[in-house]
């Protein structure tokens, strides 16, 4: 197996377990941290293991490499194709005007919650930017974009909530804040990916500039426990 083959699971057995929860055969990332989850495979033991760490109600982001198909007891709230990219070349392409760039802290949350709500780059929650670096853009003091590390298992980290705001599209800034990113990750001897809404041509066509390839295709699904 890959190491970003069933790459929730791995991180949460691996590199971020103590960012979440486990039981038998599967695991969960603290709400606060963020929505996803996943198990060893999607079986019905491994449904009712994701079960016992849930609240009824409450939902879950899974990466699956089928349609999601989830049994009694879990109603499908979400559901869209997903592509996952690997980083294949060795070296990033130079960073440009890191002057514009500041590394976003605590206190930057709500301006973080407010741009990730705002754009939907994917889930972010308050504690989400305690799973890696996050760097943004500041234009006359607003946060207006904002990219930073996300997933981790050994030897890869992911590049995630690449957003801007629409005011202030086309001045390549996600370029920027990928390309410092895809440095920082290199440095460490690891190696970048990503995950993108497999409709999403304009970012994947960023992301494919800069060197990512497309893995084989997932499915993104959020789920809800009913019983």
């Amino acid at each position: 197996m890959h190491p970003l083959d069933n790459v929730i699971w791995q991180a949460l057995n691996s590199s971020q377990a103590h960012l979440g929860q486990r039981h038998n055969q599967a695991a969960k990332f603290h709400k606060d941290i963020n929505l996803l989850g996943g198990f060893s495979e999607p079986s019905e033991e491994g449904y009712d293991s994701l079960s016992f760490l849930l609240d009824m109600g409450e939902r879950v982001g899974l990466f699956l490499e089928a349609p999601p198909q989830p049994p009694k007891g879990w109603t499908l709230v979400a559901h869209v194709p997903l592509l996952q990219m690997l980083c294949e070349d060795g070296t990033a392409p130079s960073a440009a005007n890191n002057t514009l760039i500041v590394q976003l802290s605590e206190q930057d949350v709500p301006e973080m919650l407010a741009l990730t709500k705002l754009t939907k780059p994917g889930p972010f929650a308050k504690r989400t930017c305690e799973m890696g670096d996050y760097f943004g853009v500041r234009v006359n003091g607003d946060l207006v974009a904002m990219a930073g590390e996300r997933l981790r298992v050994p030897g890869y980290t992911e590049i995630s909530a690449v957003c801007t705001h629409p005011d202030h599209l086309g001045n390549g800034y996600a370029t920027t804040l990928m390309t410092l990113l895809m440095e920082r990750i290199q440095s460490r001897g690891e190696r970048a990916f990503l995950h993108s809404r497999a409709d999403n041509d304009r970012a994947i066509a960023l992301y494919e500039r800069l060197g990512f390839r497309k893995r084989p295709p997932l499915h993104y699904a959020i789920i809800s426990k009913d019983t």
